[in-house]
């Protein structure tokens, strides 16, 4: 992957989590980061307290710091926060010079700017800035960068409700710049929300980050139908569990069953607890929880089980290494015998590498759009 960056006037090594990405076109920042602090630089030099939103492998927070800037960092992912150390101490940098929150906070601290990473998720940018409204002192800018294909009338829209007047910059390599200050009262997160599962007796909390935020994605409704069952007490992980709808329904069909809820999102591990609080709360005790990246927190074969909805992107990026990690990781925490459940997109390749990884793969079930594969450790 490419490493070698320069923001603003200085030369940083930069690099995207997971270290071992394949895909070399990727990298650790983009056009919207150089906008950012190049619009910093000339319009708000003398800013000192920045909070930093979403920035996703830590280039805001190693520019910033290194220009003795107090900076904290908001974000949902667990691999974020790791990239932003790691990449901080790759600099030379204090690795403890960045305060972090996680997404469902709401700091107290004062700060005289606050830079947004905008996301693709439309929900949890409306989310972002109704907590800043809540805590932000009155006349703060509050500028946001991305790509330019990714401002829409939606996203001024929604700084104009919760922040104040805002207008948009100008194009630069394909990335413009939001840019707000805040005058608004505040307002209340509309989320978690919450919704039904027809033909069952379940409701589904979601917070803002979460996938499929407003209805069963109809990967885990396929997926429902291959899900094991019996009073056997499994020891189940429900990997990248979103908001736990895989392992919700698990333990309906497998009440002895310990289940595993692991994800990298903050929003996702609380609303698979949520969940399970509100639709099987008497298993709270059969659960545990963990935010961490795949299975690193999980001992090698202490699982039965491995179920999983392998994502194929990393923010803007198409990619399947996630997926490819999930399977290792996976191979390594399950027991002899012990099998990875998975459901996916027809053209993707998860055959071939679950084949190659385990010596074997089974078809489950499939249909025009998704197959359910199933695969044991010898």
């Amino acid at each position: 992957m490419m490493t070698q960056a320069t923001l603003g006037t200085k030369n940083f090594i930069l690099e995207r989590f997971p270290l071992d990405q394949k895909n070399r076109s990727l990298q650790a920042w983009d056009s919207a980061d150089e906008y950012l602090i190049d619009y910093i630089n000339e319009h708000h030099p003398n800013c000192q307290n920045i909070l930093l939103l979403n920035d996703s492998f830590g280039a805001l927070a190693c520019y910033f710091t290194e220009q003795g800037k107090t900076c904290s960092a908001i974000t949902d992912s667990y691999i974020a926060q790791q990239a932003t150390v790691h990449n901080l101490i790759q600099n030379n940098l204090n690795a403890d010079a960045v305060t972090f929150f996680d997404s469902l906070a709401t700091p107290s601290q004062h700060y005289d700017l606050v830079l947004i990473k905008l996301p693709k998720n439309l929900g949890y940018l409306s989310h972002q800035l109704a907590t800043l409204s809540q805590f932000l002192p009155a006349n703060t800018p509050v500028i946001a960068g991305g790509k330019t294909k990714d401002v829409h009338n939606s996203t001024s829209a929604n700084f104009e409700k919760f922040i104040g007047s805002t207008h948009t910059s100008l194009a630069v390599k394909k990335s413009r710049l939001v840019i707000s200050t805040f005058t608004k009262t505040p307002s209340q997160s509309p989320y978690p929300i919450s919704w039904p599962i027809e033909k069952t007796d379940l409701t589904i909390f979601n917070h803002a980050n979460v996938f499929s935020r407003d209805s069963l994605d109809i990967g885990a409704r396929f997926f429902a139908n291959y899900l094991p069952q019996g009073k056997k007490a499994l020891q189940i992980v429900d990997l990248g569990c979103g908001n736990g709808v895989i392992g919700l329904q698990t333990l309906k069909q497998a009440p002895e069953a310990q289940l595993t809820f692991v994800d990298e999102s903050f929003m996702a591990i609380a609303s698979a607890q949520l969940n399970i609080e509100h639709n099987e709360s008497e298993k709270m005790a059969n659960c545990q929880f963990i935010q961490g990246d795949c299975l690193t927190d999980l001992d090698d074969e202490s699982q039965d089980m491995v179920l999983c909805n392998p994502p194929f992107h990393q923010l803007q990026a198409v990619t399947d290494h996630i997926a490819r990690q999930m399977f290792k990781d996976s191979y390594r925490v399950l027991r002899p015998g012990a099998e990875l459940r998975i459901v996916g997109n027809r053209h993707l390749d998860y055959h071939e590498q679950l084949k190659y990884l385990f010596g074997n793969c089974k078809l489950l079930g499939s249909n025009k759009k998704f197959v359910v594969l199933s695969a044991k450790k010898r």
